[in-house]
């Protein structure tokens, strides 16, 4: 075998070799830089060389932004970098608008967190109350909810769950670690309490565009 043949082939071989894992790093850390969105490691995988492994990096990657101002979190089943939560009250002036949910929208949407996959009539019997489309349809313009697998159930209903973007939002990893009293008023969805012993009536319009309700069900 010529001196040029083994060359060729060393080249070739080289072509098919992963590069080195802090190389991997800085791949992986450039793609979540850059994306707004929460990436799965199948998409990140998909984007880098053959032969890299991201979800090992990603390990190595996490680890090495403890402590710092940006994390790598892990968000459902995708990856991000995001501001340090302690360090979220310095955004506060980047801040566009802030948008309150109805007493009716935050209700709704805890009984979905707490309970998904969850039909319309599982979330009535729960509230007392029946759910206005408005309120449903508020929460899915929000992407914080989307329709699940219909039940095998008589009927087949369709059932809702929270979405990435909700736990996004939260800064949550899944939906086993529901967001507190305080994490909603953080975001600016909460403000005053509703007055002690009071009863929800029947859901109406007026209560679904009501912008200064809320519900004590995501107590700590």
């Amino acid at each position: 075998m010529s001196l040029v043949t083994e060359a060729l082939e060393e080249k070739e071989e080289s072509l098919f070799e992963a590069p080195p894992m802090a190389e991997q790093e800085r791949m992986i850390e450039a793609i979540l830089f850059a994306t707004a969105e929460p990436i799965t490691v199948r998409e990140l995988e998909a984007r880098m060389p053959h032969g890299c492994d991201p979800a090992e990096a990603l390990v190595y990657l996490r680890k090495r932004y403890e402590g710092r101002g940006v994390q790598v979190m892990k968000i459902g089943d995708a990856w991000a970098i995001r501001t340090a939560a302690d360090l979220g009250f310095l955004m506060q002036k980047e801040t566009v608008e802030t948008r309150k949910l109805s007493r009716a929208a935050i209700e709704t949407l805890a009984i979905i967190a707490y309970h998904q996959p969850v039909t319309r009539a599982e979330i009535e019997e729960i509230r007392g109350v029946s759910v206005s489309r408005g309120t449903v349809d508020q929460l899915l313009e929000l992407e914080w909810i989307r329709f699940g697998r219909r039940k095998m159930t008589p009927g087949r209903p369709v059932t809702f769950v929270v979405t990435q973007s909700f736990l996004d939002h939260f800064g949550l990893e899944n939906a086993r670690d529901l967001p507190g009293l305080k994490e909603l008023r953080a975001a600016g969805l909460l403000e005053n309490r509703p007055p002690p012993g009071t009863i929800p009536g029947p859901e109406t319009e007026e209560e679904t565009e009501d912008t200064e309700g809320q519900s004590e069900l995501f107590e700590d």
